[in-house]
């Protein structure tokens, strides 16, 4: 069986797995954003069937799913619903990091946690005035052979659905930036759902608040040993909420016009349905779902290029030189498609609702909260500095930061 084959069938079972819980999730999707109710039973059907655990390998009881296949599964997500997708970016990238971690007992703990349904929120943004690469939050030696963390931090997505909060911080004994893995069924844990975007609403975004609160120095990672590719595949979660928002557009809009009752006196056809102008508006929402789901493919590539390109460099077959190039490479592709995703999408979603008129805007239908989840996603990780960066690195051959920070002007 050749690998295109055997991809083609491990996708073809992972929907089969998951496509009715998305359904589900689906179903709901609508009344959870207008209502605000957080999607914690969706979710944790999800962790239960495996879906927090389709990248470990199947010896260690996942599902043993390339990137390009976990990204089709999160464009179908995204989908059912954006906002889903979107609180699990977190877990995913920790599960990455840790995929790509020594091998050992450690490494072995944290995959059968995955494993176990067990999922992982981010809390790394500091707010407020902190300075631009200063971080306010501490880990400090509690003197038992264990650590204290002490800070807020905020944007804190899936937080409120996870059972450990990824946090970056600073250690006081040492100075080190790490990565502390803080459980956060704890007592000195408190999360806010606290966000107020019009977009994203349910999300589980908001503030953690951290008061003395326990971690094990086995759970302190160092941030410089952080897998390479972070940054874009943080930025691919993205882009997968993107291309779902767009599919999601096209199939609510399309049902939509197909159900319509009314038209115009003016208009090109009797039957809306019927109606060439509106069926070309859907077929231009449909053409920009198709684009932005093939980018998503293309970025997928590249970084699942970036993860065994750090198994070859653990195993001694590759140089640090190729291994930087081929990150650097997975950062150039995330780029280029949020620079070119960001508007294309947005712009299909604004477009759709030409097909429907007045209606279209109702309370009711909520068809807004695919634009609103699309731009939100949009705002993060600016892609107007993306852009002059990419202009840079064409011109100038500067290549792309991989990690950057943001805090308080100058």
């Amino acid at each position: 069986m050749s690998t295109l084959t055997a991809t083609r069938n491990r996708l073809k079972q992972l929907r089969e797995r998951f496509n009715p819980i998305f359904e589900k999730i689906a179903a709901g999707a609508a009344e959870r954003d207008r209502s605000g109710e957080l999607p914690r039973a969706e979710i944790a059907e999800l962790a239960a069937a495996g879906f927090g655990a389709v990248r470990i390998a199947e010896s260690d009881g996942g599902a043993g799913a390339t990137l390009p296949e976990l990204f089709e599964l999160f464009v179908d997500l995204s989908a059912a619903d954006s906002n889903v997708a979107q609180a699990l970016r977190a877990h995913f990238a920790f599960v990455e990091d840790r995929l790509i971690s020594a091998p050992g007992p450690a490494r072995d703990k944290w995959l059968a946690r995955f494993v176990a349904g067990e999922l992982v929120g981010n809390s790394w943004t500091e707010i407020g005035t902190v300075k631009v690469g200063d971080v306010i939050t501490k880990v400090t030696p509690d003197g038992n052979g264990g650590f204290k963390i002490n800070g807020t931090k905020y944007y804190s997505t899936g937080s409120i659905f996870a059972d450990w909060l990824d946090t970056y911080a600073e250690r006081t004994d040492t100075g080190k930036r790490v990565i502390a893995a803080v459980h956060a069924h704890q007592p000195g844990v408190a999360l806010a759902e606290d966000w107020d975007g019009f977009g994203q609403r349910t999300t589980g975004t908001g503030t953690s608040t951290f008061t003395d609160a326990s971690v094990e120095e086995e759970n302190l990672i160092d941030f410089d040993t952080r897998f390479k590719y972070q940054t874009a595949f943080y930025q691919q979660v993205l882009l997968a909420v993107l291309a779902g928002s767009a599919k999601a557009a096209e199939r609510e809009f399309a049902l939509e016009l197909k159900n319509r009752k009314r038209t115009f006196s003016h208009a090109a056809a009797n039957v809306a349905s019927e109606d060439p102008q509106l069926l070309q508006v859907i077929g231009d929402v449909s053409a920009a779902a198709f684009a932005a789901t093939a980018t998503v493919e293309r970025v997928s590539n590249a970084l699942q290029g970036a993860y065994d390109s750090a198994l070859e460099l653990q195993a001694g077959v590759i140089s640090v030189e190729e291994d930087e190039a081929t990150n650097d490479y997975a950062e150039l592709t995330s780029a280029q498609a949020q620079v070119a995703l960001t508007p294309l999408v947005l712009t299909a979603i604004t477009h759709a609702f030409d097909a429907l008129a007045a209606s279209a805007t109702s309370i009711s239908k909520n068809l807004d909260r695919h634009w609103r989840n699309a731009r939100t996603a949009g705002n993060h990780n600016p892609w107007v500095f993306k852009a002059r960066l990419i202009g840079d690195l064409a011109v100038n051959g500067t290549e792309l930061p991989r990690v950057w920070a943001i805090g308080a002007s100058k």
